[in-house]
C-alpha cells in the first residue's frame, strides 16, 4: 500500500471538510426548513389597509364587538370635507358615463343575469336598466357600463387607473343589502356609507399606484381596482380584522390580468370590461372572506410564492431582475383621503386621460386648420414619457377600443371636425374620414423633459401636451400648450358647471327630462343625498 503525498492529504482534509461542511449546511437547511413553516403574521401593507378601511369610518351599521378589531384601529379622522364633495360629484359623473355606455350594444349584450330570467331576491339594480342581479354580476354590470367609454374619473402617478371603477361593487353591495335589512326589519345604509367607501376605494388604489408600477411587469390597473372593492366591500358586508385581512390576501394571490389587450396590435374591447370583472372579483373575495375562508398570510411576501417574488421583480420589458428595493409593493404615504381629493374628472372628452390635454389643445387649433388640411407638412406633438410608451400608435387601428388609445387618432379628429366624442370611435365613422389616417400619418410625437418630471411631482401632477402645425409653405401655427386638463385639481372651479351639463346630457340619453331633474337636484344636494337609504336612491336609476 502507497503513502498518500501531501497533496493527497490536503485534498482528503480538504473533502472532509466539504463533507463536514455539507452536512451542516444539510442540518441548517432542515432547520431552516422546519422553522420556515411557521406561519407568519400578515404583511404589513396588509395590516394598514385592513387597519384604515376599519379605522377611518364611522358606521353604526357594522358591528365592532372584536376586540382585535378595535385594537387595530386608529383614531376615526374620516374624509376630509372636500373629499366628500368630491366624491359626490365623482358619483355624479360616474353614473352618468354608466348611462350614456347603453347607447352601445357591444356594451348591452354583456348585462343581465347568466341564466335568463333568475329572480334574486334583494337584488342589486343595474342603473338604466330593469335588472335586478345577485351582487357579484350586479358589480360587473354596472362596473361595465362605467368603464365601457373611458369617460370617467382618472388617476395618474407610477401606475394609472380609474378609481371610480370601484362604484360597481360599492354600489351592488350597498344595494342588495340595504334591501336586505329593509325585509329584516333592520335600518339601511344610506348613500353616506357609499361615498364613504368611494373615498376609500379612491385612496387605496391611487396610493398604491404612487410609486408601484404594475404596468412596467406587465400587469394591468384593474388589478388594484380587485383590491380595493374587496376591502371596501368586506367592510360593507360586516367583516372583522381577520376576515378583512383574508379577503386582502385573496385578492393579491389571486391571478391578475395582463395588460396585453391595451396594447397594439392586441388592443381590443376587454379594456372596457375589465374593470368591471374586477370589482365583481372583490365582490366575491369578500364574500368568501365572510364565510370563514382562512386567508394566506404571506401573500405579498413569501419567498418563491409571494406576490412580490412572482409578479413584481422583474421588468416585463427585457425581463431583468429588479433593484432589490423596488421588487415589492410599497404604500407612499399614510392613507386618507388624498387621492379623492386629488383625482381627475374627464369633463371635455371620451379619451385615455394622457390625450386629454392633446386634444383641448388640437379644438383650439381647429379654427386655424380646418380649411387647410391639404396644405399641412407636419403635426408636431410634444408630450409626456406615459403619453408616448401607452397611447402613441402607428399603422391601421382595428376598433373602437384601439382608437381611444390613441394619442394621434384623439388629435386628428378634433383637428378636423372641432369637437372628440364616443362616435368618433365607432368603425362606421372611421371608414367614411380617410382623412384621419392621413394627418396621424403626418404627426410627429417627441417627448418633453419638463413635462414628464411634473407629471410625477405630487404638487404638480400635470399632463401636458403641446400641438404645433407646419404647413406645406413654410409657415406654422403658434405651439399651443395645455399642462392641466379641465378636471384637474387646478381646474376644479372651471370644471364644475361642465362637469353637470355632462351628467345631465348623459341622463338624457335614456330618462326623460323630468327624471333628469329629479336626479340632477338629488346629486347636487349632498346634505338630502347623504341622508337617503340606498336603495331608495337606486330605484330613481330604473326606468
Amino acid at each position: 500500500m502507497s503513502t498518500p503525498s501531501s497533496d493527497q492529504k490536503g485534498e482528503s482534509r480538504l473533502s472532509a471538510t466539504q463533507a463536514s461542511t455539507s452536512q451542516a449546511s444539510t442540518s441548517q437547511a432542515s432547520t431552516n426548513q422546519a422553522s420556515a413553516n411557521q406561519r407568519p403574521d400578515y404583511d404589513s401593507e396588509l395590516q394598514q389597509i385592513a387597519d384604515y378601511v376599519l379605522g377611518y369610518c364611522d358606521d353604526p351599521l357594522i358591528a365592532d364587538s372584536d376586540a382585535d378589531v378595535r385594537a387595530g384601529k386608529h383614531e376615526r379622522s374620516g374624509p376630509t370635507a372636500e373629499a366628500m364633495d368630491t366624491a359626490r360629484l365623482c358619483l355624479m359623473d360616474t353614473l352618468g358615463c354608466g348611462i350614456l355606455a347603453l347607447r352601445f350594444p357591444e356594451c348591452t349584450k354583456h348585462l343581465g343575469p347568466l341564466v335568463a330570467e333568475t329572480v334574486v331576491p334583494h337584488g342589486a339594480r343595474v342603473p338604466g336598466t330593469a335588472f335586478s342581479l345577485d351582487p357579484v354580476k350586479a358589480a360587473w354590470d354596472i362596473g361595465c357600463t362605467i368603464r365601457w367609454l373611458d369617460y370617467n374619473d382618472t388617476w395618474l402617478a407610477a401606475e394609472w387607473g380609474h378609481p371610480s371603477d370601484n362604484l360597481g361593487g360599492i354600489l351592488a353591495v350597498a344595494d342588495h343589502l340595504s334591501r336586505q335589512r329593509v325585509a329584516q326589519g333592520k335600518p339601511p345604509l344610506v348613500m353616506r356609507d357609499v361615498l364613504e367607501s368611494m373615498v376609500m376605494a379612491h385612496e387605496i388604489q391611487g396610493v398604491l399606484a404612487l410609486d408601484n408600477s404594475f404596468n412596467r411587469v406587465g400587469l394591468d390597473h384593474v388589478m388594484l381596482v380587485k383590491v380595493a372593492t374587496t376591502a371596501v366591500t368586506a367592510r360593507l358586508m360586516g367583516a372583522n380584522r381577520e376576515q378583512l385581512l383574508s379577503a386582502l390576501s385573496h385578492a393579491f394571490v389571486d391571478g391578475q390580468s395582463l395588460r396585453t389587450y391595451r396594447h397594439a396590435p392586441n388592443a381590443g374591447s376587454r379594456k372596457s370590461w375589465a374593470a368591471g370583472d374586477a370589482t365583481s372579483r372583490g365582490v366575491r373575495l369578500a364574500d368568501i372572506a365572510l364565510r370563514g375562508e382562512m386567508g394566506i398570510p404571506g401573500a405579498l411576501s413569501a419567498p418563491q410564492w409571494g406576490f412580490n417574488d412572482v409578479s413584481f421583480s422583474h421588468g416585463n420589458s427585457d425581463l431583468a431582475l429588479k433593484p432589490e428595493n423596488e421588487r415589492h409593493l410599497t404604500l407612499a404615504r399614510p392613507l386618507g383621503s388624498y387621492v379623492m381629493e386629488n383625482v381627475l374628472f374627464k369633463v371635455s372628452f371620451p379619451a385615455e386621460f394622457h390625450a386629454q390635454t392633446a386634444a383641448e389643445a388640437a379644438i383650439r387649433l381647429h379654427p386655424e386648420v380646418r380649411d387647410r388640411l391639404e396644405e399641412i407638412e407636419r403635426i408636431e406633438i410634444t408630450t409626456h414619457e406615459s403619453a408616448i410608451r401607452i397611447i402613441s400608435k402607428q399603422g391601421a387601428l382595428a376598433n373602437p377600443a384601439d382608437r381611444d388609445h390613441c394619442l394621434q387618432y384623439m388629435v386628428a379628429v378634433p383637428l378636423i371636425f372641432g369637437e372628440l366624442n364616443a362616435d368618433h370611435y365607432e368603425d362606421g365613422f372611421h371608414a367614411a374620414h380617410p382623412e384621419i389616417d392621413r394627418l396621424r400619418d403626418r404627426m410627429v410625437v417627441k417627448e418633453e423633459a419638463r413635462f414628464t418630471r411634473e407629471y410625477l411631482e405630487a404638487d404638480k401632477r400635470s399632463i401636458a401636451n403641446a400641438l404645433r402645425v407646419v404647413f406645406h409653405d413654410g409657415s406654422a401655427t403658434e405651439q399651443v400648450m395645455v399642462e392641466y386638463p379641465l378636471g384637474h385639481r387646478r381646474r376644479r372651479e372651471e370644471s364644475l358647471v361642465p362637469l353637470e351639463d355632462k351628467c345631465r346630457a348623459n341622463l338624457a340619453t335614456c330618462f326623460p327630462p323630468s327624471r333628469c331633474d329629479t336626479l340632477m337636484a338629488l346629486l347636487g344636494d349632498r346634505e338630502r343625498l347623504e341622508a337617503l337609504p340606498v336603495h331608495e336612491f337606486m330605484a330613481h336609476w330604473v326606468p
